[in-house]
């Protein structure tokens, strides 16, 4: 009941409101109509306010390449939004609102599913070590290049597909 008290209410406050606008030209026989009139309004607004909205459902979304096409060039990584190539998603993804893990999830890719092009992050990895980013202070860029081939070399031999190891990289 005290919704309807505060409907009447508000419906009285916003009559005379009206009313009291100097702009406002009208019989003293029409306030009881425009009175019900705003009062059914307001109940109506009521409510529809009152009434929980459904959630829309969830969209399912459908790439617009499969996983494997995806990936399938080293140059590129081919979005799953709108099927066009990119050396590097980030940007694509943040113009659609998107977060790495968010665009993951959306199109359930495994966690390590790259952001970037193989041969572009490689090309940056090149420069990076050309101007001598990650040397420790002190450190002459001869130094840095003895660590990194020290660093390759006792590295684990990677595996090709169908199991057979590939040679190093600086072997004979």
């Amino acid at each position: 009941m005290t919704n309807e008290l505060s409907a009447v209410e508000l419906a009285t406050e916003l009559t005379v409101a009206w009313l009291g606008n100097a702009n406002t030209r009208v019989a003293a026989d029409d306030v009881p109509a425009f009175l019900q009139s705003m009062y059914a309004t307001v109940t109506a607004l009521g409510s529809a306010a009152e009434e929980p909205t459904p959630e829309a459902a969830p969209t399912d979304y459908v790439p617009a390449v499969s996983v494997r096409k995806s990936l399938a060039s080293k140059d590129h990584i081919i979005s799953l939004i709108d099927g066009k190539p990119y050396k590097t998603l980030r940007r694509h993804l943040s113009g659609h609102g998107l977060t790495p893990d968010e665009y993951r999830e959306r199109y359930g890719l495994k966690s390590d599913y790259p952001m970037v092009a193989e041969t572009y992050s490689e090309s940056r990895r090149d420069m990076a070590k050309r101007i001598g980013l990650g040397r420790k202070p002190g450190q002459t860029k001869a130094k840095a290049a003895e660590a990194v081939s020290d660093e390759e070399a006792a590295a684990p031999a990677r595996t090709r597909r169908g199991g057979k190891t590939a040679a190093p990289a600086n072997a004979e």
